[in-house]
C-alpha cells in the first residue's frame, strides 16, 4: 500500500464491531460547506463517540432536500460532507458510515411509522412550529410554503434512528425534541404488537460542547453568514480571519482576551503556552486587534492545512469515495434489513 494514499480509502473486509457495546447514531445533513463551528461543536465530539459506542455515521441527503433543490448541489454537497468526515478522522473501517438514501429500508420503516404517529405530535414539531409563527407573524396562511418533507421531517428521523436498534443520538439541548418524538413512536409500535420490536432510544446531551463564535460574534452559523469554512484556501482563510469584528481599543490600550472572540477562537487552536502568552500580551498593551488577527490566522492556518490536503485529496478521487460510501451502504443494509425482518414478521407484511 503506498504511504502516500490514506488507508480510508482502501476497501477493506474487516470491520471491528463488538456486540456488547452500545450503539450511537449521527446524522449530517448536507445543506451546505462545513465550517469550524461544525468541526468543534459536531465533528469532533461525534468521532469521540467511536471510543465507547458502536458508533453509525450517515449523510442525510433525502432530509436535505428539504432545502437543497438542485440536484448537482445536492450531490456535491453529500460528496463534500463526506470528504470533510474522513478528512477530519472518520474511519470508516471502524464505523458504520453510509448515505441515507443508499439504505431504501429507511423509507420503508418511515411508511410504516407514519401509521404510528399522530399528526398532533407532528403538529408540535420545532422546526414546523417556526415556520408557522413566521407565517402568521407576516399575516399569511400558517402553512404557507411548509411541504410534507419539512412536516413528517420528525417521522423520517424517527426512521434514521429505530432502524439501526441506535441507544443514544448526540444532540445539543436545544435538539432533544427529534430523538423524544422518535421514542415516543417506537412505544407506540412495541404497545400496539405487544413485543419490544424497536429499541426506545435517548437524546446523548452534549453539555460542554464549545459555542463557536462567528466573524461577526454571534454563534458560528450558515444561517448568519458568518462562518469560516473548514477547508479554505489559505489566502480565502486570511481574508476571513482579517474580516471578525472586533472594538474600538487603540494598540496601547490593554485589552481583556476572555471578552475577545479573537482570543475565544485562539484557543481552539493554540497550545496552552500560546494561549498564556498571547493572553499577557493582551492584557499588557501594545498589541493591536491587525496583530490579534494574525496571531490567529497562525495557528488556525497550521491546524486546517493539513486537514485541507486530505480533504482535496479525496475529493480529487471520486470513486475511491464513492467505494467507501457504498461499503458503508452494505454494512449498513445488512443491519437494517434484519430489523425490517422483525418488523414485517410482527406486522403482518411478507
Amino acid at each position: 500500500m503506498p504511504a502516500a494514499v490514506p488507508p480510508y480509502l482502501y476497501k477493506t473486509a474487516v470491520f471491528l464491531y463488538t456486540a456488547s457495546m452500545k450503539i450511537a447514531l449521527t446524522g449530517i445533513k448536507p445543506t451546505g460547506i462545513l465550517h469550524i463551528g461544525n468541526y468543534f461543536g459536531a465533528i469532533q465530539p461525534a468521532l469521540k463517540l467511536a471510543e465507547e459506542y458502536d458508533a453509525r455515521y450517515f449523510i442525510a441527503d433525502y432530509h436535505a432536500l428539504n432545502i437543497v433543490k438542485d440536484p448537482k448541489k445536492l450531490r456535491s454537497n453529500a460528496l463534500e460532507v463526506a470528504a470533510g468526515w474522513l478528512a477530519s478522522g472518520l474511519d470508516p473501517n471502524k464505523v458504520v458510515f453510509y448515505r441515507q438514501s443508499s439504505v431504501p429500508e429507511t423509507f420503508e420503516l418511515a411508511t410504516i411509522l407514519m401509521a404510528f404517529t399522530s399528526k398532533g405530535l407532528m403538529n408540535r414539531a420545532h422546526a414546523y412550529k417556526a415556520a408557522v409563527q413566521e407565517n402568521l407573524e407576516k399575516n399569511d396562511d400558517p402553512d404557507a410554503g411548509v411541504n410534507m418533507g419539512l412536516f413528517t421531517y420528525p417521522a423520517l428521523m424517527a426512521a434514521d434512528i429505530l432502524l439501526f436498534d441506535s441507544d443514544v443520538v448526540p444532540v445539543g439541548q436545544d435538539q432533544t425534541q427529534h430523538v423524544e418524538m422518535a421514542a415516543d413512536i417506537a412505544q407506540a409500535v412495541n404497545f400496539n404488537y405487544k413485543k419490544d420490536l424497536l429499541k426506545i432510544p435517548r437524546a446523548l446531551i452534549q453539555e460542554h460542547v464549545a459555542v463557536i463564535p462567528g466573524l461577526d460574534g454571534q454563534k458560528m452559523s450558515k444561517s448568519y453568514g458568518n462562518t469560516i469554512p473548514l477547508f479554505a484556501s489559505e489566502k480565502q482563510l486570511h481574508k476571513l480571519i482579517m474580516r471578525v469584528v472586533t472594538n474600538s481599543q487603540m494598540v496601547d490600550e490593554p485589552k481583556d482576551p476572555d471578552s475577545s472572540q479573537i482570543y475565544q477562537l485562539y484557543k481552539l487552536f493554540a497550545d496552552a503556552e500560546e494561549q498564556a502568552v498571547l493572553a499577557e500580551r493582551y492584557r499588557a498593551g501594545g498589541m493591536g486587534w491587525g496583530e490579534a488577527k494574525e496571531e490567529l490566522f497562525r495557528v488556525v492556518n497550521r491546524k486546517l492545512t493539513p486537514l485541507r490536503s486530505r480533504f482535496e485529496e479525496i475529493m480529487a478521487d471520486a470513486e475511491k469515495l464513492e467505494a467507501i460510501l457504498a461499503e458503508g451502504a452494505g454494512k449498513a443494509r445488512s443491519i437494517a434489513k434484519e430489523t425490517m425482518r422483525r418488523l414485517r414478521d410482527a406486522i403482518g407484511i411478507r
